[in-house]
């Protein structure tokens, strides 16, 4: 059985391999935040690590909660967060299904973001 601190490195590890992610470790009042692109789109607690918290599109988040996969955010649900506890090896394939969800959410908003930027541009010249 890993500890918890092997845990939180093996999933930082998981999370640091996905495309474009960066960490800021102590970033504001998120301990281990992970972006795509400038934009947070999850956090890990180390420090008690037991958790992750991850930010879902509102119809993913209400599909994750409605199986179980995950609990409601306690301080931003409305943000599309949800919880998810690690606290054995076997949570942390489920963990980074959410966690690669979210990513691809990131991911596909920054995507279109930058298509419709280049879209204005050529319609402006």
């Amino acid at each position: 059985m890993k500890l918890r601190a092997e845990l939180h490195q093996e999933l930082r590890q998981r999370i640091l391999s996905l495309s474009d992610v960066t960490e800021r470790q102590n970033a504001g009042i998120h301990e281990d935040a992970f972006f795509v692109e400038g934009k947070m789109f999850m956090h890990i607690h180390p420090e008690s690590f037991r958790g992750c918290d991850i930010q879902l599109a509102k119809d993913d988040q209400e599909r994750v909660l409605a199986e179980g996969k995950a609990r409601p955010h306690r301080w931003a649900p409305e943000a599309g967060y949800v919880t998810v506890i690690v606290d054995r090896e076997e949570g942390l394939a489920p963990a980074m299904d959410l966690i690669r969800m979210s990513h691809r959410y990131f991911v596909d908003k920054q995507n279109l973001s930058r298509m419709q930027h280049q879209e204005n541009q050529r319609g402006s010249q």
